[in-house]
């Protein structure tokens, strides 16, 4: 059997797929704008409707990077406050009084000190939770979640926060952050109540406490 001949494209031929082409371009453009403008509206209905909740409370699961999984109870007032009780014996405790983070173990009988600006829970944290600008690094839609990944190089470096919302009430449902090394802790909380009150002792740190720890270290 013969082999076709193969048809060389003349001139008049290139000129009609000209404008499809560019037809096709123009229309994968403006899909793609209009997919990344969506993402853009929704993170920043998130963003407005987070900024707006200024406490909460709740439960939580927290899953380590080598698989190990903790719990306990959860308090957020912003900007910069946070404290998470962890359940079991160790009297783990992690404490954020709008300055300063302490990671506390009663039983090793630690104290660690960070700064809340070179930690990712800053951007958890902040007094506005902004989703427009160079921080955001992807919007993530799905049927039940909307997933925003943020980022700071200029402040800690490496390290990620991955937060995920309810893709309908836009309710914070969980976040995972990825240290330097790429190890990701994620924790997941529920039933959360939103607007309550806390005594200011909640978000209180003991820096006497604190300081005569890592002089005993």
């Amino acid at each position: 059997m013969a082999t076709p001949a193969k048809r060389n494209i003349t001139a008049p031929r290139l000129a009609f797929f000209r404008p499809l082409a560019a037809f096709l371009a123009l229309a994968l453009g403006i899909l793609t704008v209009s997919a990344a403008q969506a993402a853009a509206d929704t993170a920043q209905r998130i963003a407005a409707h987070f900024s707006s909740v200024r406490t909460m409370t709740g439960e939580f699961v927290q899953f380590g990077p080598r698989g190990e999984q903790t719990g306990g109870k959860f308090y957020i007032e912003r900007p910069g406050k946070l404290r998470f009780d962890y359940e079991g014996s160790s009297g783990f405790r992690v404490v954020s009084d709008g300055t300063s983070v302490v990671v506390r173990n009663k039983r090793m009988n630690t104290a660690d000190v960070y700064p809340l600006s070179q930690t990712p829970l800053k951007l958890l944290l902040d007094e506005r939770i902004d989703l427009s600008g160079e921080k955001v690094q992807s919007v993530q839609q799905d049927e039940d979640l909307t997933t925003v990944k943020l980022a700071d190089r200029k402040v800690f470096g490496s390290s990620t926060i991955t937060m995920m919302f309810d893709a309908s009430t836009y309710q914070l449902r969980q976040w995972t952050i990825t240290d330097a090394q790429g190890k990701d802790t994620t924790v997941m909380i529920y039933n959360v109540q939103e607007g309550v009150t806390f005594d200011p002792s909640v978000f209180a740190i003991d820096y006497r406490r604190v300081n005569e720890l890592n002089r005993g270290r």
